[in-house]
């Protein structure tokens, strides 16, 4: 069971979700501390391929409440490295070859007491594809509350 700690929102509605992936993350302890307290922002991050190590660049994560080390704004956006093997690595950088797809974290969850982050490889989408996607999502939400409503006058 994994546990919630932050998640991307805006990922899925730019992008079109190709793959998903869960890697482990280099953190330092008040990174942690901080990320379990939701000091977490994924705007303007990503996930790329650095002389063979993935690494997620330009995540933030903020300052641990109680933290008595001097803490510096540089730090909070550092690029971090992520623990996958030699064969996932080898996927997503063929993957990431490819025009017009990226890599783009999705959430931070807590899993057996250790933190993962999910990444997937996604393609953009344009405006109209957005839009398009909206009236589905709405379509489907109406015709939940029709079958829940449905359901709950024939049972009376």
């Amino acid at each position: 069971m994994a546990l919630l700690l932050a998640k991307n929102k805006k990922a899925l509605w730019d992008n079109a979700l190709i793959d998903k992936y869960s890697a482990g993350i280099s953190l330092h302890g008040y990174e942690v501390k901080a990320i379990r307290e939701g000091n977490a922002n994924f705007e303007g991050s990503y996930v790329q391929i650095i002389g063979g190590v993935p690494e997620v660049i330009n995540m933030y994560i903020g300052k641990y409440s109680k933290q008595s080390k001097e803490f510096s704004e540089v730090d909070s956006r550092r690029t971090r490295q992520l623990l996958l093997n030699q064969k996932e690595i080898d996927e997503i950088t063929r993957e990431i070859a490819e025009r017009g797809k990226t890599a783009v974290p999705l959430a931070l969850v807590l899993e057996h007491n250790l933190i993962k982050l999910e990444f997937g490889i996604v393609k953009g989408r344009k405006d109209f594809e957005k839009k398009t996607v909206a009236k589905e999502r709405q379509i489907r939400k109406d015709l939940e509350v029709e079958t829940k409503e449905f359901k709950r006058t024939n049972n009376l």
